[in-house]
């Protein structure tokens, strides 16, 4: 089974920046016979007292990338498949961002914001944007 690891989580100071990383193990199987480049990864986040949200997504090859409205202009996610990493670069955060974030995979290979194309799930890493 895959398995996700998230990290750079820390506290920011709101209008600062961070870079989110997320690094997957077994998705290129032998008995499978699925690769890491057909394996879609994202990033969704959980605040206290409010649902799980989808913040963007990126296919595991020709870089289709999808983001919330929310992140629009703000967020960049990108992948080095060369070491099976996604990125989430995040610029002008705000307080409304602090959560905390999960990295996503599934082999799908159109990026979606629903959370039933994802099977695998990180452990989360906190991310607080103080006022």
């Amino acid at each position: 089974q895959v398995q996700l690891a998230e990290s750079g989580g820390r506290l920011v100071q709101a209008g600062g920046s961070l870079r989110l990383s997320c690094a997957a193990s077994g998705c290129t199987s032998s008995t499978s016979g699925r690769t890491c480049s057909s394996y879609l990864m994202g990033w969704f986040r959980q605040a206290p007292g409010k649902e799980r949200e989808f913040v963007a997504a990126i296919s595991g090859s020709d870089d289709i990338t999808v983001y919330a409205d929310s992140v629009e202009g703000r967020f960049t996610i990108s992948r080095d498949n060369a070491k099976n990493t996604v990125y989430l670069q995040m610029n002008s955060l705000k307080p409304e961002d602090t959560a905390v974030y999960l990295c996503a995979g599934g082999y799908w290979r159109i990026p979606g914001r629903a959370s039933r194309l994802y099977d695998d799930w990180g452990q989360g890493t906190q991310v607080t944007v103080s006022s």
